[in-house]
């Protein structure tokens, strides 16, 4: 078995420059596209940030991958993003195909057992969203939310209101 603790000198300065001119190339590139990029992750911001992570590893660490490289790769990976979240904004079919919709696990104190099965939630983990935000009582809950960032939300019920914010969440309201 071959250890290697140390390539040299000239493979850390490598790795030194090479990674303060990629991550100011993403900073840059990030900066240029918006605070969309990174705000609050859903799944597929996730697997962006992942990747942009992966592709920043690559180009510092290997060889075989020059800066020009890896900035293309990042470049590509935010204008896609860019493009992802433009046309979800404008479109509510790509905004379902990528970040799918918000899903109601309990209305008016009553559990919905098949929304719970989908999501793969169990009662407890809506009861700890539900005394997290400072409730100890269901019947105080209007409804409880999975949101599309996989956060729970609990709507506390109040009085009649001309302005729901459960539109748009599927569930029985």
């Amino acid at each position: 078995m071959d250890l290697v603790f140390f390539n040299g000198w000239g493979s850390l300065l490598r790795v030194l420059i090479i990674g303060l001119l990629a991550y100011a190339t993403l900073v840059l590139f990030l900066r240029l596209s918006g605070n969309r990029t990174l705000s609050k992750m859903n799944a597929f911001d996730l697997i962006v940030t992942v990747a942009l992570g992966s592709t920043l590893a690559t180009v510092l660490l290997s060889k075989d991958v020059a800066l020009a490289d890896g900035a293309v790769a990042l470049a590509l990976l935010i204008s896609l993003q860019f493009v992802i979240t433009w046309t979800s904004v404008r479109f509510r079919w790509v905004r379902r195909l990528v970040t799918g919709e918000p899903l109601m696990l309990l209305y008016q104190g009553e559990f919905l057992s098949t929304p719970l099965q989908q999501a793969r939630v169990t009662q407890d983990e809506v009861l700890a969203a539900i005394r997290s935000s400072g409730l100890n009582d269901v019947t105080a809950v209007e409804a409880v939310v999975l949101e599309t960032d996989g956060s729970l939300s609990v709507v506390k019920r109040q009085a009649e209101s001309r302005h729901s914010s459960l539109e748009g969440v599927r569930g029985p309201h």
